[in-house]
């Protein structure tokens, strides 16, 4: 009887074992996927302004739920590791023209040009200038959807392919692109001014891109004549503070940190011909030492040490960070500045975004987008399982570029000093 007894029992125990194994595998499924994070607007940091309440009012995207793909989207390791991976779900091939262009040095520079598919909202030329993240180009997937948007709603767009990035376009000069050169992004600009003496500029950066576009518009002032606004999305703001937090495990950064550093050491060793042969135009701090160290290097920190910074002479990693950083620029922008951020970013540390939070707290011309998801330039959109192609930051940007298109517009004109003491205040 004992026995009958055991056997009945034993079904119940394994039905009890398989029932906590699934409540314990959907769990994991809840927590990695952030399922129980609620959709809501973004957060906005901003001084309250006529501009922004003019902007509240024209950009509903500033204001309106941002809903990410039921599934994942709440997961910024997801949308993170889909943008880099994909990039964007079927993109278009947008048709541009490739300019190339000498730089002092020898180097030479490249931009895809982008003519508009429409007539603009205020039927004026505008240029939108497009600074792409890290190693990208004009040729990514991300950079042809945002494209091929920009066009559609009557901008010409430029795009800078970072010097050493496009896999097809050998280096004229022992040099390649870093974390804060300036020198590519304003030869572009200076090209579009002087080829198209009517249009007017908005100004974007991706993720470095971000960093490079703030850092050019402060450097001086002139850079910001016939600018009707900046864009920045998914920047870290300040190198030096983000070195330590890319080293770290949590939210997997010391992983993205390898793998980004493992694509800078492919594109530096595509060109080491240039970088590292017998060339006499080569800084003579770069040496075969250096070349051994990039093969054993495992994050950008130990890259830019040994090999970036050596590009404009540097002494140290320290000087190299904090010269090349917008954040000791960002006070001297006074074109209306838009910093977008997403929460869930898992390659910018939170820390870092009380730099644009304190900035928008105290210039009226900047405001801080912070949106609960979206990863880094993810922000993907979509149902249930499957994206858009189209993504809320592509959206966003354009609804602000023009929602300032038309502000400039119907404002009382003033002119760039009085713009600047204002911005100043």
């Amino acid at each position: 009887m004992s026995a009958i007894l055991e056997t009945s029992e034993l079904p119940a125990v394994f039905d009890g074992v398989k029932l906590a194994a699934v409540a314990a595998v959907l769990y994991v499924i809840v927590r990695c996927l952030n399922l129980k994070s609620p959709t809501a607007p973004p957060e906005l940091i901003y001084q309250d302004s006529a501009l922004a309440r003019f902007l509240l009012k024209s950009c509903p995207l500033l204001t309106k739920e941002y809903i990410p793909p039921l599934i994942w989207g709440k997961s910024g390791h997801i949308q993170t590791a889909l943008y880099g991976k994909m990039g964007r779900v079927r993109s278009p091939h947008p048709y541009g023209l490739r300019k190339y262009l000498t730089m002092p040095d020898g180097a030479t520079a490249t931009f895809d040009l982008f003519e508009p598919r429409s007539e603009h909202c205020i039927g004026e030329d505008v240029t939108m200038v497009i600074c792409p993240g890290i190693a990208n180009h004009s040729e990514k997937q991300y950079i042809r959807t945002f494209v091929d948007y920009a066009q559609k709603n009557g901008y010409r767009c430029a795009v800078l392919n970072h010097l050493g990035a496009l896999p097809n376009i050998e280096l004229t000069s022992p040099r390649m692109f870093t974390y804060g050169c300036t020198w590519e992004f304003g030869a572009m600009v200076n090209y579009i001014k002087k080829t198209y003496p009517q249009t007017q500029l908005v100004v974007v950066g991706f993720s470095l891109g971000g960093n490079i576009v703030c850092k050019y518009l402060g450097e001086s002032q002139a850079n910001q004549e016939r600018v009707l606004c900046c864009v920045s999305v998914c920047q870290g703001y300040s190198a030096l503070r983000a070195q330590e937090t890319f080293m770290q495990w949590d939210h997997c950064r010391r992983f993205y940190n390898f793998l980004m550093a493992d694509n800078m050491k492919k594109i530096i060793l595509s060109h080491r011909q240039v970088l590292f042969g017998d060339n006499m135009k080569k800084p003579q701090s770069l040496s075969d030492a250096d070349l051994s160290k990039l093969y054993t290097a495992t994050s950008l920190m130990q890259i830019d040490d040994n090999v970036m910074r050596k590009f404009h002479g540097y002494s140290s990693l320290k000087e190299y960070y904090e010269k090349e950083s917008c954040l000791q620029y960002l006070h001297t922008i006074y074109v209306p500045l838009l910093l977008v951020n997403a929460a869930d970013d898992p390659l910018v540390h939170e820390s870092l975004l009380s730099i644009p939070r304190a900035l928008s707290e105290k210039k009226e011309n900047v405001m801080h987008v912070l949106p609960l998801h979206g990863g880094h330039l993810g922000f993907f959109e979509g149902s249930v399982l499957f994206p858009e192609p189209l993504t809320w930051m592509d959206k966003l940007v354009v609804q602000y570029a023009n929602a300032i298109c038309q502000w400039e517009k119907t404002k009382p004109h003033c002119s760039d000093a009085e713009q600047a003491m204002s911005a100043q205040e």
